[in-house]
């Protein structure tokens, strides 16, 4: 399994090709969710990938602050299918948190998770500060981590 972090303009065709090929398969096809996937986001953002033969078997989009909320964000988490199970969606997390953490310089992150997956992203600190609602359909919770400084 080999992880990539890249800028979007440090991703080459065929990448940012499978990245929004895999999100699509899994937040529009597999979950039944028309919308608008890629929403303008993505210039602006980091992309947290690990690739095994081609594929992309787990990724994350890493939002800097300011992109979606004053405070930097990690969305479009998924782990494709036939790599679920194995550890993948923690590992991909932790990178993800880290890399706001220590590169970034951020002091909290925001997500709006799925609501069916308040308790993982409770276990890495994630406290929950709305109540559930829907988006595209899709029953969600906004989420806040922050870091002692």
């Amino acid at each position: 399994m080999e992880w990539n972090l890249k800028a979007f303009n440090e991703l080459n065709t065929v990448e940012i090709y499978t990245i929004l090929q895999e999100r699509t398969a899994v937040f529009v096809v597999e979950q039944n969710c028309p919308y608008l996937e890629v929403d303008g986001k993505d210039i602006e953002s980091y992309h947290l990938f690990a690739q095994l033969d081609g594929e992309i078997a787990a990724y994350a989009r890493i939002l800097p602050a300011g992109v979606s909320y004053k405070e930097a964000s990690i969305g479009r988490v998924l782990v494709k299918k036939a790599y679920r199970g194995q550890g993948l969606a923690h590992d991909l997390l932790k990178k993800a948190i880290m890399f706001i953490q220590d590169d970034l310089n951020e002091t909290a992150i925001k997500i709006q998770a799925q609501s069916h997956l308040e308790k993982f992203y409770a276990s890495f600190g994630f406290k929950s500060i709305s109540s559930s609602y829907l988006e595209d359909n899709i029953p969600h919770i906004d989420m806040l981590l922050t870091f002692s400084e």
